[in-house]
């Protein structure tokens, strides 16, 4: 398979530039100055060309979750996310008793050697390991402490677990964050009660990400009258730390997601649906509650799930595309903004053939308008969908 995408605006995403990108057996082979005489050609012209999204944190999609235990579930809610640009994934599990995310990441890891026109690069476990006073939508009764917790029982399950979202200052969890770096597994500080000094503490540890900030993250308190910062200002403000943000719009509001620019800048921030089995589906109704397969009700209610007593948000609604969106509309460049959701993720679990557009590089791109609109997504350099004729005279 040979052919060269032309006229598209190019986010390798450290730049956007123009050329001829040149797709050869499933890989981009060079961005040409010139079209390649003699090869077959695609007309992007008006079109953006990035890389395929990179999702590291969602629970689901198009009514399906990995906490169903079915592989064939997995496969459903990755799809639908990918049709929406999303070309890679890492399902996510929620905090649930033992046997049912033994379950789930056994699902994951049997879904993830499927033949899919998509990539399953591992699981998530958020949790079980969490703060109960930062629990959010995690069901309270499902949390343990990270000296309980037998990590080795869920390697073994699936092998493929990429990041686990711990509360480090729980007990044990340090040691936690030793042994999941030992275990080449990203240690993420999720649902956290800890202060700034813990979480300085855990990056000595082997924490380097902070899960959804803001969301379920302790800030500043009062402590015998002084201010003492917590997770939220950490993530702020320390180098060791990358930030997954849920650009949906809701759960951060455009200044704060401008002040989490100015703090960390393009390179540390790395876009997240945290989308929901609600998440990628079309026929959520306004008002109504529902039943997340953990047992947690969640509202729908101005585009984002919501806790019924409207305490605190339960997860999203949103895809990939509309996060890039939301962060152009808080004036980040576009070659920035996709960044955030290609290189970034890519570069936090160690996958260097993904979330950039280069020579060797797998050919996953999507082709999209000013606005985001996704016309086109493309694995390994075939189109997704077939109802899209864009890539028919390349295919032969």
């Amino acid at each position: 398979m040979l052919y060269q995408i032309l006229n598209a605006k190019i986010l390798t995403p450290l730049e956007e530039t123009a050329g001829a990108v040149v797709v050869r057996d499933g890989r981009f082979a060079e961005i040409s100055a010139r079209p390649l005489d003699g090869v077959p050609s695609v007309d992007a012209r008006g079109l953006y060309l990035a890389p395929g999204f990179i999702d590291l944190h969602v629970h689901g999609g198009g009514r399906c979750t990995p906490m169903s235990g079915r592989a064939q579930d997995v496969l459903a809610m990755c799809r639908a996310h990918a049709l929406r640009g999303t070309t890679s994934i890492l399902p996510t599990t929620l905090a649930a008793p033992k046997d049912m995310l033994l379950r789930a990441v056994s699902a994951i890891e049997e879904a993830r050697h499927a033949d899919a026109p998509f990539r399953i690069l591992g699981a998530h476990m958020e949790g079980p390991c969490l703060n109960p006073a930062q629990a959010g939508a995690q069901a309270p009764g499902a949390l343990t402490l990270p000296k309980d917790l037998n990590l080795d029982e869920f390697l073994d399950a699936c092998p493929s677990v990429r990041m686990m979202g711990v509360a480090p200052e729980l007990d044990g969890g340090m040691a936690l964050g030793d042994r999941l770096a030992e275990k080449s597994v990203v240690a993420s500080i999720a649902h956290s009660n800890a202060t700034y000094d813990q979480v300085v503490e855990a990056s000595a540890h082997g924490y380097r990400d902070v899960t959804h900030l803001y969301s379920a993250c302790s800030g500043i308190v009062r402590v015998g009258g002084f201010r003492v910062p917590g997770v939220i200002e950490a993530g702020l403000n320390l180098d060791e730390y990358t930030v997954q943000v849920i650009a949906d719009g809701r759960h951060l509001p455009i200044p704060l997601l401008q002040l989490i620019y100015r703090c960390r800048g393009a390179e540390n921030i790395i876009l997240i649906t945290d989308g929901l089995e609600f998440a990628a589906a079309d026929d959520l109704k306004e008002g109504e509650i529902y039943t997340q397969f953990n047992g947690v009700r969640a509202l729908y209610e101005d585009g984002v799930m919501k806790l019924p007593d409207r305490t605190a948000f339960a997860g999203s609604a949103a895809t990939m595309d509309r996060l890039v969106f939301h962060m152009r509309k808080a004036g980040v460049p576009m070659a920035e903004a996709v960044r955030m959701a290609t290189l970034n993720p890519a570069m936090r679990i160690g996958e260097t053939k993904l979330g950039r557009i280069g020579p060797g590089c797998a050919a996953d791109f999507l082709l999209f308008d000013d606005d985001i609109n996704v016309k086109l997504v493309a694995t390994g350099g075939r189109a997704l969908r077939d109802d899209w004729k864009i890539l028919e005279d390349a295919r032969a």
